[in-house]
């Protein structure tokens, strides 16, 4: 894959038929499925699309392990296109599940995203009202999910769930970028200028979609004075492969800006190296801070272009208040 740690390795067999396994060293150096791939235009599930209208698409108030303390709430956001393909995706307060895609059959829906660490499978069927479905995520993971059609519902503001801890006032770090050089937002090329500080991993989807993001805005204000610092916590305890992981997310999306390591992705550890944030909920977090140095703004998770219209409101709020911080003075 081209950004995570994994790979498929399988057998051509003839023209049309590969089998083999995908590893995926990011959940271990053992973790492996097998796959088969057949070469053609069929689309995935289909022999379960049925034409006509589907009851699945709209807005979904759901919620993922319920009546457990692992419960968390989302909003399920689904499109159906007349032949029984069924697109979406699940947003938490910790971000999104990304580009699902699907079929609808009669009361049951099934949804299925790969973006080369994870690979996911949602399965539900409506009864009554609601959806009852469960939730797989390679073979490690699976918990159950129900949802009831509410247009209305939301989640918490992502703008409310960090924060700063009491007795902080300002962000303070050092950390080394890939080639060894130490950055602080008290450095003098950071002092002054508007600082987005952006708490992610290499490992993390949802990341991926903010990096790109924040490359977009970073190429399009930096001659106004706005700078990025993004500090990375990884899957890989061993800091050599860590850092290679860092240097492949890097090149491959083209950022710009530096990327720092902090360390091990254990959330725990993360925090004791952030610790002027009072929790670190997700990967990623937004740190905004000001010219004059003052934390106007964290955001937990990230919604990427997977959410559609949720997506394209929050970029253009989110250019709007960098242009209001890149306005105001020292």
């Amino acid at each position: 894959m081209p950004l995570f740690d994994s790979e498929f390795v399988g057998r051509v067999f003839g023209d049309s038929l590969i089998h083999g396994e995908w590893k995926n060293r990011l959940k271990g150096d053992n973790y492996r499925i097998p796959f088969t791939a057949t070469a053609g235009p069929r689309g995935r599930f289909a022999s379960l699309c049925a034409s006509g209208a589907t009851p699945f698409a709209g807005s979904w108030a759901t919620q993922f392990s319920p009546g457990t303390p692992d419960a968390y709430s989302s909003i399920g956001q689904f499109s159906a296109e007349p032949n029984g393909i069924v697109t979406g995706t699940f947003m938490t307060e910790t971000g999104d599940y990304r580009f699902l895609e699907g079929a609808a059959c009669g009361d049951s829906m099934y949804l299925s995203g790969f973006d080369g660490n994870h690979a996911f499978l949602f399965a539900c069927a409506l009864r009554g009202d609601s959806l009852h479905g469960r939730f797989w995520s390679g073979t490690h993971w699976q918990e159950p999910w129900v949802a009831t059609r509410d247009p209305d519902y939301r989640l918490r503001d992502p703008d409310s769930l960090t924060a700063l801890r009491d007795g902080y006032d300002r962000v303070d770090f050092n950390f080394l970028d890939l080639d060894g050089i130490e950055h602080s937002p008290n450095d003098s090329s950071y002092s002054g200028r508007p600082l987005i500080v952006h708490v992610m991993g290499s490992w993390c989807p949802n990341c991926v979609d903010e990096t790109i993001l924040l490359t977009e805005l970073y190429e399009a204000h930096r001659d106004q004075g706005l700078r990025v610092l993004a500090i990375a916590f990884e899957k890989h305890s061993d800091e050599r492969r860590a850092i290679l992981g860092l240097r492949r997310f890097k090149e491959e999306l083209h950022v710009p800006y530096p990327i720092l390591y902090g360390g091990s992705a254990a959330k725990d550890i993360a925090a004791s190296r952030l610790p002027f944030l009072n929790h670190l909920m997700s990967y990623p977090t937004c740190i905004f801070i000001d010219r004059r140095g003052e934390v106007r703004r964290i955001r937990t998770g990230f919604y990427g272009p997977g959410t559609g219209a949720h997506y394209v409101i929050y970029k253009q709020q989110l250019e709007s208040f960098l242009k209001q911080l890149l306005s105001e003075k020292a």
